[in-house]
């Protein structure tokens, strides 16, 4: 293990996460895997022969114990990927008050524990990923609490950008739209046919984050039609694309 570049990954059980792992160990990355389930993470490190922590990235107090023993191995980290996310369907006037604190606690404060946990084995040259998503960039009905946690992300990555060029640390945002995972079934939950055409598997969000990596690409939307016409047009024409996402709610199955 002797010289190979460390990267911490978060959510990596399963999904992206796992994904993610396999493509960076293939690239000679050292992975520790960070998620809730023991069983799925063992079977993954046990793969690609990388380390793994259990951590709930909600959870401030343990992310910290969990940062300082893998920072006691490995004092140097050249790769933080910000992964761990959940679902949270449901409008704002009837989703459970408690799946809006979850999505918050996770796909938002998650990020902001976890660098500031591994931020001192961060070094110049060293690289943060933060899987937001589209739902950053659109806000959309059906799915206001999960839109707002990925709003709330997308501000930090972006701020962060900032705030880490300076100590030579950069900081990739990525934007992928609907992607078929254990969490987030999209084929099944998407009425739209069109919208099923565009859903993509969690192997291409992966070779996404490799190459946003090794190119030093600051943000990047996968795939690039049609997600990166939606954020452009929430910003640009944010009436007539509010009435386009309202006629589409009425299509779209929550469950």
């Amino acid at each position: 293990m002797a010289g190979q570049r460390v990267a911490v990954v978060t959510g990596a059980s399963t999904g992206i996460g796992a994904a993610i792992a396999r493509a960076l160990a293939r690239k000679g990355w050292h992975c520790v895997l960070l998620a809730r389930r023991a069983d799925q993470l063992e079977r993954v490190a046990g793969e690609i022969g990388g380390e793994w922590e259990t951590c709930d990235v909600s959870d401030r107090a343990q992310v910290d114990e969990v940062a300082a023993r893998v920072l006691e191995r490995h004092p140097s980290i050249d790769l933080l990927v910000n992964n761990a996310g959940v679902p949270a369907r449901g409008s704002f006037l009837d989703v459970e008050p408690e799946i809006i604190e979850r999505a918050i606690r996770i796909n938002y404060l998650g990020s902001v524990w976890c660098l500031r946990a591994f931020a001192p084995g961060l070094h110049a040259g060293a690289h943060v990923v933060n899987l937001v998503s589209v739902a950053g960039t659109v806000a959309f009905a059906p799915a206001g609490a999960y839109a707002a946690s990925k709003h709330a992300q997308l501000a930090f990555s972006r701020s962060v950008t900032a705030l880490l060029r300076p100590r030579g640390i950069q900081v990739h945002t990525i934007l992928p739209g609907f992607v078929e995972t254990e969490g987030f079934p999209q084929r099944t939950k998407l009425s739209s046919p069109f919208i099923r055409r565009f859903v993509i598997e969690p192997e291409d969000v992966a070779r996404t984050v490799v190459r946003a990596v090794e190119r030093g690409t600051l943000e990047v939307t996968v795939p690039w039609f049609p997600y990166r016409i939606s954020s452009v047009a929430q910003a640009v024409m944010p009436r007539l694309f509010s009435r386009l996402v309202t006629r589409r709610a009425g299509e779209h199955r929550d469950e």
